[in-house]
């Protein structure tokens, strides 16, 4: 998934006139209302298009696909949300006869079958409005009705209708429509059965009845049914569609992109960019309680407290638009946001280390009950190198022990300290720690740039300067011109905040004699290079779709490469083992073999760095005392069902902290 910032911060609307400061004007005291922060609009909140964090944030609290992450187990663990169960996998061969008990070489396609809760009704919205002779009365409006509205709102008649099997096939074919430009349109090419015949009836996703569909993928794929957990895969109901698609409200932002249509715990209500985004609770919400079970320290943690109560907790939810961190942080202290990370600025007034390495609450922190939840992202981040390049590419020693040098002289421990206040851990390998196959400790030392001594240490700059002579550029020399060696890193950071982080890059560089050209420019033309393979070096980011190995270790693989097939695998990495090797670990279930060819993979890697492994970023959040039920969960899209607020506890310590000076 890209990666997007979006800044959480939270907070209860609730009214106190001896409280001037209250930054929030419409004050509700009858409701539980959340507020968090936005600072980037998202581009798209249509489930087809859809595929970024800050996009997620909306539309994994209004659509609802088949499965979802159980909020409170780890490892992560796939449970029903619209789905009535968990779907029926049956296997068949070439010729569709239903296989029992198949060996993997004799399956030619996999069929998911998936039964959908009944009496499941979406939200209220315009498309499903009737009139009384049964016709939608805003199906075909007229340029003047059109030219009346401006809002999803200025519609005055809403419905809605019962969910049925239809709507997640209608979907489906929605990510095979060319037209729609689906990002994982090319990947479920792979999967689905027909995927391009979306109009024929062969095509691999089908109606079974009402409340049943399947989805027929070639092969096997275990990995499949985490997709089914993402919101490309939530049901859409063609009425919407229709709706959205009349000539003149797209002029006016009234678009699957600005207000989706879903059956989730909550709809979007407002979208102003400018100011804020309101989610409401759906008033059509089917139901579903808080778990009952979780991991070993949850109920000693308070995460029980709430197991089985209904959901949603939360009866509001305002997105408020914040682009300054300081006045963001002085709310969050004041009591006016639940939640907050930590900025840079205001990393030291909240957090200290301690003398085993470890982090700690600020005294000021403490006095005001506020709590510290740390985790490790399931993310990677890595400096690239084009493999298709004639100095950085390419199989040959010379260029190999280029690319380790590089790798070695790159601190990113500095980097990590300097840059993100300690928050991240760097990487010794593809696999973030939580994807089964990850190797802590010396396991899954990265021997090509660090040793072992109780704990990783990164080799000493002369070893990079050995292999960088062993390369055949003693000194940083470029025996062409006889001058330092020059590279060239594309980046996409413009920005006069970014220069730091630059010129930290060069210094690294320098550190071998080598001159490093940072080539600044915008996000689209730096695909375009990443395309073409007119990039060098590049740094990237990939959150994890799903909880599985191979979805990071497809960034990778030969056939996603970037200028040949136009897929994931930027560096245009290309290994016949590693390829091999994938392959047979892809489609496995995870088992002791999966499990040493994981640790094969990562040391190909390794090996060959194609990557300069960077750092899996840590999550910082603090909450204040009257949050309830925050656990970080990193795969799922639609936590703020779960979250609950003490809002007396909270409306007394407002008070406390913001009486006015007399």
């Amino acid at each position: 998934m890209k990666l997007k910032t979006l800044a959480f911060c939270i907070a209860l609307l609730t009214g106190c006139d001896s409280q001037l400061n209250n930054p929030y004007s419409d004050n509700d005291t009858t409701k539980s209302v959340l507020y968090e922060s936005f600072s980037e609009r998202p581009k798209h909140l249509d489930p087809v298009a859809a595929y970024s964090s800050n996009e997620y944030a909306i539309i994994g609290q209004v659509y609802e696909p088949p499965l979802q992450y159980h909020y409170l187990k780890r490892p992560y663990q796939l449970t029903p949300l619209s789905a009535e169960k968990m779907p029926t996998v049956r296997y068949l061969d070439k010729n569709g006869d239903v296989l029992n008990q198949p060996k993997d070489s004799e399956i030619a396609f996999t069929d998911y079958i998936i039964d959908i809760k009944q009496n499941v009704n979406f939200q209220p919205h315009p498309a499903f409005a009737k009139n009384t002779a049964g016709e939608f009365m805003y199906h075909t409006l007229s340029p003047e009705q059109i030219a009346a509205v401006n809002n999803i709102g200025d519609f005055p008649q809403t419905s809605t209708r019962e969910l049925t099997a239809d709507d997640y096939v209608y979907q489906i074919k929605r990510l095979a429509n060319p037209k729609l430009q689906s990002p994982i349109a090319e990947m479920m090419k792979n999967y689905i059965v027909n995927f391009d015949k979306f109009n024929e009836a062969d095509f691999g996703a089908q109606v079974l009845n009402r409340y049943q569909y399947k989805i027929r993928i070639h092969g096997k794929s275990p990995q499949f049914i985490f997709w089914l957990a993402m919101p490309f895969f939530a049901p859409m109901p063609w009425e919407a569609d229709a709706f959205y698609s009349q000539a003149g409200l797209r002029e006016k932002n009234i678009t699957l992109d600005w207000f989706p249509v879903g059956t989730g715990a909550y709809f979007l209500a407002e979208n102003n960019p400018n100011r804020r985004m309101i989610l409401l609770k759906n008033p059509n919400f089917h139901g579903e309680n808080y778990p009952t079970e979780g991991e070993n320290d949850d109920a000693k943690n308070g995460l029980l407290a709430d197991a089985g109560k209904p959901l949603p907790f939360i009866d509001k939810v305002v997105f408020m638009l914040e682009k300054e961190t300081i006045p963001y942080w002085t709310k969050f202290l004041q009591g006016y946001y639940d939640l907050s990370g930590i900025s840079s600025d205001s990393f030291d007034q909240a957090v200290q280390f301690t003398g085993s390495g470890g982090v700690a609450l600020t005294p000021s922190m403490q006095e005001k009950g506020i709590q510290l939840e740390t985790s490790v992202t399931l993310s990677d981040y890595y400096l690239g190198f084009n493999m298709l390049d004639a100095t950085v590419g390419g199989a040959s020693e010379s260029a190999r022990k280029l690319r380790l040098a590089i790798a070695i002289a790159v601190d990113y421990e500095e980097y990590i300290s300097i840059f993100m206040n300690g928050r991240g851990v760097p990487a010794q390998g593809i696999l973030p720690e939580g994807i089964y196959g990850y190797a802590d400790g010396e396991a899954g030392l990265n021997t090509a740039v660090y040793e072992w001594n109780g704990s990783p240490q990164r080799k000493n700059i002369e070893a990079a300067k050995r292999l960088l002579a062993e390369a055949g550029y003693k000194n940083g020399i470029d025996p062409k011109t006889g001058e330092a060696l020059i590279l060239y890193f594309d980046t996409t950071s413009t920005s006069t905040d970014d220069r730091p982080r630059m010129n930290w890059y060069r210094k690294q560089f320098e550190k071998l004699g080598i001159k490093l050209i940072v080539r600044a420019t915008d996000y689209n033309r730096f695909q375009e290079k990443l395309r073409t393979g007119n990039a060098q070096l590049f740094f990237l980011g990939w959150n994890a779709d799903y909880p599985d190995a191979e979805n990071f270790f497809f960034l990778l693989y030969g056939a996603n490469s970037k200028v040949k097939f136009g897929g994931e695998n930027s560096s245009n990495y290309q290994n016949t083992e590693f390829d091999k090797l994938f392959e047979q670990m892809r489609n496995m279930d995870n088992s002791p073999e999966r499990y040493e060819i994981i640790q094969k993979m990562q040391k190909i890697v390794q090996h060959d760095a194609p990557w300069v492994l960077g750092f899996n970023p840590k999550n910082f959040a603090l909450y204040h005392g009257w949050f309830h039920n925050l656990k970080p969960n990193l795969m799922a899209n639609n936590n703020l069902k779960y979250l609950r607020l003490d809002t007396q506890k909270r409306e007394a310590m407002r008070e406390k902290w913001n009486r006015p000076f007399h």
